[in-house]
């Protein structure tokens, strides 16, 4: 019984020797714990750094595509495709519109009837006008006829001196009332016509700015009302106007000989000529508008679209056969160890781009390769950019 008891107590016993397998691993725990934390405060100071980095504040252009002989170019302008001829076609009369008779891009002949206005209540009043001048033109009627017979009796000597004026001056009175109504029957036709919008020259609707049910009404007086109906353009007046800097309007004049690319057919060439230079020029742009007129136009050309115009010099020799090229702004190229390379923009970052350039195309160079037409690039780039940073557009 003893030995049992004892051998219980000694089964008790701690066993110092023996590693305890159940304690944690504290000091594992504590480094897993320190490792997040760090993890989590790197991943708050970049999160944090992106928001509260200033961004840098950059002008960029576009790489764009140069036909062949705009390297012969004496200047390069940019500009966009104008009608001379174009009208915002408003109603003469205020009144809610009936019919429109044309869409956008359909044409019209000069005084062609483009839209109706409500007219029930105008031609009621026609109508009325015109039955008071045949009441006039009866009573003129009568009224010469007693002045017939008046002046008869006054010859005879049956009646006064008094009695043959009243009747004469009762027949100018008649005259004056035929005369009134003939105006008013004219008045009410022009209020009527007024309900008819017509076409002031051919052309070809550009826009449409009313819809049947809408009020219109002259000058757009009410804010509920539209102020024109359609937009009407005649395409054979379409010209470029553009914007060609003060430095550089010494190089154009009169009758000058232009290349005119559109953006939309980057692979085609207007031929074109200088039409007029506005002798007044933009100070806050420091510009001359200068027009240029199309020597050959198609169906293509529309108002608005985007170009570029080439201007050349009259000794110059024009050489199309040269190849289309790929070509960026100078301003745009710079150097990273002694490599010439471009900061191409990627949403509002940058990214160091190496290019291979080739002839220089007035303040444009060729581009071998390294970018593609469209790409946006920083444009004078600061020495210390690089790849990834943050940018700001102020162009």
């Amino acid at each position: 019984m003893e030995q049992n008891n004892n051998s219980e107590l000694s089964s008790l016993k701690i066993d110092r020797n023996k590693k305890n397998i159940d304690r944690p691993r504290s000091k594992k725990w504590y480094l897993i714990i320190w490792i997040i934390i760090l993890v989590g405060i790197v991943i708050t100071f970049f999160a944090v750094k992106e928001k509260v980095t200033p961004a840098t504040k950059v002008k960029t252009s576009t790489v764009t595509y140069l036909v062949g002989s705009e390297s012969y170019a004496s200047l390069v302008a940019s500009g966009y495709v104008v009608a001379q001829r174009k009208a915002e076609v408003a109603s003469k009369g205020t009144g809610r519109l009936k019919h429109i008779y044309f869409e956008e891009g359909d044409t019209v002949a000069t005084g062609e009837v483009i839209a109706e206005l409500e007219n029930d209540d105008i031609k009621a009043k026609l109508d009325i006008q015109k039955a008071n001048l045949l009441k006039a033109q009866a009573d003129s009627l009568n009224a010469f006829r007693n002045y017939e017979r008046q002046k008869k009796l006054y010859a005879s000597g049956s009646i006064t001196e008094a009695q043959w004026e009243n009747a004469e001056t009762s027949y100018q009175l008649a005259l004056a009332s035929v005369a009134a109504a003939k105006a008013s029957v004219r008045e009410a036709e022009v209020d009527l016509e007024n309900t008819f919008i017509r076409a002031p020259f051919s052309g070809t609707i550009l826009s449409k700015n009313a819809d049947v049910g809408e009020v219109v009404a002259p000058f757009a007086s009410s804010s509920t009302s539209k102020g024109s109906v359609v937009t009407l353009a005649d395409m054979n007046s379409l010209e470029i106007e553009a914007d060609v800097s003060e430095s550089n309007i010494y190089k154009v004049f009169v009758g000058q000989k232009c290349d005119i690319i559109l953006d939309a057919y980057p692979h085609r060439i207007y031929p074109g000529q200088v039409k007029k230079i506005v002798p007044t020029a933009d100070r806050t742009r420091a510009t001359v508008l200068t027009k240029v007129a199309f020597l050959k136009i198609d169906k293509r050309v529309l108002p608005e679209m985007s170009a570029r115009i080439n201007f050349f010099e009259d000794s110059l020799q024009i050489q199309n056969n040269e190849p289309n090229v790929i070509a960026v702004d100078k301003d745009a190229l710079t150097s990273r160890n002694n490599k010439k390379v471009v900061f191409r923009i990627n949403k509002n970052r940058v990214e160091e781009v190496p290019v291979k350039t080739g002839r220089e195309l007035g303040d444009k160079v060729e581009i071998k390769n390294g970018l593609n037409v469209g790409d946006k690039v920083v444009l004078s780039p600061p020495g210390k950019m690089v790849s990834g940073q943050k940018i700001e557009i102020t162009n």
